[in-house]
């Protein structure tokens, strides 16, 4: 009662009630052989004369000897090993008692069907509680399976050094967790500074696509082809529009009974390079075979006006929206450009020749199309931010345009005028090789034009 008294025991639980029984300790012999079995590597051991003690289930399984078979023999002479061996193995594995640490062996041992199998093993001694030798434990496996691991975790480390291509681990929130070098460099920013972070901090366009991506392969398992995302990047020189070729890998837990998903590793290259220069081929294999079609077409018109504006209907596929053609007249203020044709203002349409009277357009100085008169070149003009259909509609454009061409129209060393092709929002400015393309589509429209004009003139009688 005293004893009772003195923890409080009595006064807790109260004179009529019985303490709960503690929980019956898992005997110590049970649990060292339910832990032995569950290894994944086959495990020994011997004690100081090199009798063996333990035996787990895995070394069963490797060399097919049963734990009542082994424990018990006095190493592993003529049952385990060559009689030839024998010595050498003993000696190798009991001299582990006396040296500090662990040391790593191979042995050719002999399975229990008499088949031979190279084990690598990891051998360290065991000290009694008096600190002398009493044994020694040996944990090994089969040599292939311990060269596959090493190989894993070799191909892991260089992947997450050195390799050539982009590696990023995801976890299930979609938050990048291992970041290699090349990932770092393509992402912009520091192997540590990215992990954690959402995608969408560095991912300014596109994160959408690549976060479906990942979800898709969380949910339905790895894509049997790489996938091409375009993203443009937010870096500290301003955003950055990069193409990556793509290949995802759902990772799930060894050590689960069921797959449960880790996360994704994502494996990616920067193609940006390969597939601008691949755009650019096709771009121009297009419009080479637009020209070829305009002149085929309009060698076919009587009407030289016709063949300018079927030249320039062929061109606009792909290029432009709108397209207006302002040719240079004689007029009683002297010379001014006059509108000769357009495409409709309201709707895509073709280039039609303007009916009425030779009226000049009211374009207001430095305006582009007289940039482009006065320096007989190409020029190139885009609406400031915010500045809506003003811009097009004070230039005398149609309302939607932000981006401006303008080429120079001349035939037989004379300017004749300037064609004026648009773009809306939708698409992005001119570029020098749209400049290109232009003046090359310019060159048959100042021909036709030239053309016209000379017809004109002969059916009024002028001279040339």
């Amino acid at each position: 009662m005293s004893a009772s008294r003195s923890t409080g025991t009595t006064d807790a639980i109260g004179p009529d009630e019985d303490p709960e029984p503690a929980p019956a300790a898992i005997p110590g012999s049970r649990l060292l052989a339910a832990l032995l079995d569950g290894m994944d590597a086959a495990l020994c051991a011997f004690d100081a004369q090199g009798t063996i003690t333990h035996w787990n289930r895995e070394a069963e399984r490797i060399l097919g000897w049963s734990a009542a078979e082994a424990v018990g023999r006095r190493g592993f002479a003529g049952w385990a090993v060559r009689s030839a061996d024998a010595g050498d193995v003993q000696g190798r594995l009991l001299a582990v008692m006396d040296a500090p640490g662990r040391q790593v062996h191979e042995f050719a041992l002999l399975r229990k069907d008499g088949g031979r199998v190279l084990v690598r093993t990891q051998s360290s001694g065991v000290r009694g509680a008096d600190g002398k030798p009493a044994g020694v434990y040996c944990a090994f496996s089969e040599v292939h399976a311990q060269i596959d691991l090493e190989r894993s975790i070799a191909l892991s480390e260089a992947l997450f050094e050195d390799a050539s291509w982009g590696v990023v681990l995801v976890d299930v929130d979609l938050r990048p967790t291992v970041v290699n070098a090349y990932a770092a460099r393509a992402l912009g920013g520091g192997r540590t500074r990215l992990l954690g972070r959402p995608l969408g901090e560095l991912v300014v366009q596109g994160v959408e696509d690549l976060e479906a991506a990942l979800q898709h392969v969380l949910a339905e398992g790895s894509p049997t082809a790489p996938a091409e995302l375009w993203v443009t990047l937010r870096t500290a020189e301003g955003d950055r529009r990069r193409c990556w070729r793509s290949g995802f890998l759902r990772l799930a837990s060894p050590l689960a009974e069921e797959p449960v998903p880790l996360g994704v590793g994502w494996l990616f290259r920067d193609v940006t390079t390969a597939k601008l220069a691949e755009q650019d081929a096709a771009r121009l294999r297009f419009r080479a075979n637009q020209l070829h079609r305009a002149a085929r077409q309009a060698a076919e018109c009587e009407d030289p006006m016709e063949a300018a504006t079927t030249s320039l209907d062929f061109a606009l596929a792909g290029f432009a929206d709108h397209v207006v053609v302002d040719l240079l007249e004689d007029l009683a203020g002297g010379e001014r450009l006059v509108r000769a044709a357009a495409t409709p203002s309201d709707a895509p349409g073709p280039c039609l020749a303007v009916s009425g009277g030779p009226f000049p357009v009211r374009y207001g100085p430095g305006h582009p199309a007289l940039q482009a008169v006065e320096r007989a070149g190409t020029v190139r003009a885009a609406a400031p931010a915010g500045a809506g259909q003003d811009w097009a509609v004070e230039r005398q454009w149609p309302g939607g345009a932000v981006h401006a061409l303008c080429a120079v129209l001349r035939s037989r060393g004379r300017t004749l005028g300037v064609v004026t092709f648009l773009r809306t929002a939708s698409r992005s400015a001119f570029e020098r090789t749209d400049a290109t393309y232009a003046e090359s589509v310019a060159v048959r429209v100042a021909s036709a034009v030239d053309l016209a004009r000379l017809a004109a003139r002969a059916g009024r009688g002028d001279g040339l």
